[in-house]
């Protein structure tokens, strides 16, 4: 006997040939980050999550582009530069962490 695996009861969406996952849905609505650009707190707000939720270095760059770009095109030129900002700092942190791995793979060789 042979047991198919149903698709998951929440959310709705289009599921990709092959694939197990859905497109235009949230599967794990426990780790989105909301972006929220209307204040100046909002974007900060935001920034700091993006800088501490567990997701990986692409990602976080793509959250705040999404609210660099939208803020500017709302023209909330304040927040678009917090995102800026905030991606560069990520930036700068993921870089320096490549320099010290190479430099602790280099000492065991």
């Amino acid at each position: 006997m042979v047991v198919i695996a149903k698709d998951p009861k929440i959310g709705t969406g289009k599921k990709p040939k092959g694939s197990g996952r859905r497109l235009y849905t949230d599967e794990n609505p426990k780790d989105t980050v909301t972006i929220k650009f209307a204040t100046v707190a909002d974007a900060q707000a935001t920034a700091r999550k993006v800088k501490r939720v567990n997701k990986p270095f692409a990602r976080k760059i793509q959250i705040l582009t999404v609210l660099e770009q939208r803020a500017k095109v709302a023209g909330k030129n304040r927040q678009a530069q917090i995102a800026k900002r905030a991606k560069e700092e990520i930036r700068s942190k993921h870089r320096g962490n490549q320099a010290t791995a190479k430099t602790k793979k280099k000492r065991k060789t």
